[in-house]
C-alpha cells in the first residue's frame, strides 16, 4: 500500500487558514521598522564619520603644503622685500627668489602665491584660510626670518561645526 500525501493542504487546518493573521503581520511590521531604523541609524553615522574623516583630512593635507611651500621658499630666498624692517608684521609676504620677486597674500579666503609666471592658491576649495600674518625677526647684519601665523578652516559644514586650526612656523634665510 502506497500512501499519498497532499502537500499543498496543511495537515488538519481548513482552507480559510492557511497564512497570517493581522497580529503576524503587525508583529512582523513593528520588528521590520525597528530593523530598518537601526540600520538607518549605522548609516547616518557611517556618513558622519565620513564627512568628520575628510574635513580633518583636508585641513592637515593643506597645511602641510602650504607649511612645506614656505619653508622651500624662504629658504632658498635671497631676500625678504615685505615686511620691510626688522619687527615688522604685515600680511603679505614677499621675497625674492632668483632675482623674481614672489607674493603671498589672502585673497578671498585664499593663500595666493604669485611670481613671474602667474599666481594659484595654496590651499585647496575644501579650506579656507584667515589670520595671517608674517612677522620678520632677525639681528641687523645677520640672516633674517619671518614667522607665519594663519588660520585654516574648513569649507565643508559637519555636524559639529567647521574644523578650524591655528598654525604657526619661524622659517629663516640660509
Amino acid at each position: 500500500m502506497k500512501k499519498k500525501f497532499n502537500l499543498s493542504i496543511q495537515a488538519g487546518l481548513p482552507a480559510a487558514r492557511r497564512g497570517f493573521t493581522i497580529v503576524e503581520l503587525v508583529i512582523y511590521a513593528g520588528i521590520l521598522t525597528m530593523f530598518l531604523a537601526v540600520l538607518t541609524g549605522i548609516f547616518s553615522e557611517v556618513l558622519d564619520m565620513q564627512l568628520e574623516s575628510e574635513t580633518e583630512s583636508s585641513v592637515v593635507q593643506d597645511s602641510r603644503y602650504i607649511l612645506s611651500r614656505f619653508s622651500y621658499d624662504i629658504e632658498r630666498a635671497s631676500a625678504i622685500v615685505t615686511p620691510a624692517a626688522l619687527g615688522d608684521q604685515t600680511q603679505i609676504l614677499v621675497l625674492t627668489i632668483g632675482g623674481v620677486n614672489n607674493t603671498y597674500a589672502l585673497t578671498n579666503g585664499n593663500l595666493v602665491f604669485t611670481d613671474a609666471t602667474g599666481s594659484g592658491s595654496m590651499n585647496s576649495y575644501g579650506t579656507t584660510v584667515s589670520n595671517i600674518s608674517f612677522l620678520r625677526y632677525g639681528n641687523v647684519g645677520g640672516k633674517n626670518g619671518v614667522r607665519i601665523a594663519f588660520t585654516l578652516t574648513t569649507t565643508t559644514q559637519r555636524t559639529m561645526g567647521a574644523q578650524t586650526r591655528s598654525y604657526q612656523a619661524t622659517i629663516g634665510l640660509r
